[in-house]
């Protein structure tokens, strides 16, 4: 895709979504980073619906270790993998209190170091909660941005690394979360809904969905 399209791309996106947001729930950096933690191979709606029993009792690692692991790995039981990320959450909160006061590391390597946290997760605490400009490439903006031509790559690492070069930097913070979206409602993997779509003519993916 051309500098100039992109340009005109992100800009559609932003005219459709001046200010894009993460679906999950969250009220601090905390919260986000056990969301982000939890949603592996799970939805936003499920997520939320375990947040939202969740929060009111433990919302600070210094809470949740005082739930106690059983009571955690009850309450968050309706999400896929449950024992591993309740095992997860529990050694991470231990783990920020350790090293880090209780709070949320904003450095990179910290995140990473963090039992269940991945390049993924810690891209979008990095973006979301601290307004770094990160892409946290998931299987909606995997997609997206290899259908549409936009960075264009056989594994993840690949895409990431082309869409910070090809996003340009006005668009870049806010870049992963017009992807995401754009992805979950309109260039869904089934079936692209490629009509409704504000970008279409700017999309180089050749199989469109006729009108």
């Amino acid at each position: 895709m051309k500098a100039a399209d992109r340009i005109e791309f992100f800009s559609r996106l932003r005219e459709l979504n001046p200010h894009p947001k993460t679906e999950l729930l969250y009220t601090n950096e905390f919260e986000l980073l056990i969301a982000v933690m939890l949603s592996a191979q799970s939805t936003d709606v499920g997520v939320n619906k375990v947040t939202r029993r969740l929060y009111p009792a433990a919302n600070t690692p210094q809470a949740i270790l005082a739930l106690g692991l059983p009571a955690l790995r009850k309450t968050i039981s309706t999400l896929g993998l449950y024992n591993a990320k309740a095992a997860n959450v529990f050694e991470t909160c231990r783990l920020l209190i350790e090293r880090h006061g209780g709070e949320v590391p904003r450095a990179r390597d910290a995140l990473e170091a963090l039992p269940g946290v991945g390049r993924k997760t810690a891209n979008v605490v990095l973006n979301t909660a601290f307004g770094e400009p990160t892409m946290a490439v998931d299987t909606h903006i995997f997609r997206v941005a290899n259908r549409t031509g936009l960075a264009t790559g056989k594994t993840v690492r690949q895409v990431e690394d082309k869409l910070l070069k090809a996003v340009p930097a006005e668009f870049l913070v806010d870049a992963h979360h017009w992807l995401i979206l754009h992805g979950r409602y309109v260039c869904k993997a089934r079936k692209p809904d490629c009509p409704r779509c504000g970008i279409a003519d700017l999309c180089e993916y050749r199989k469109k969905t006729p009108a």
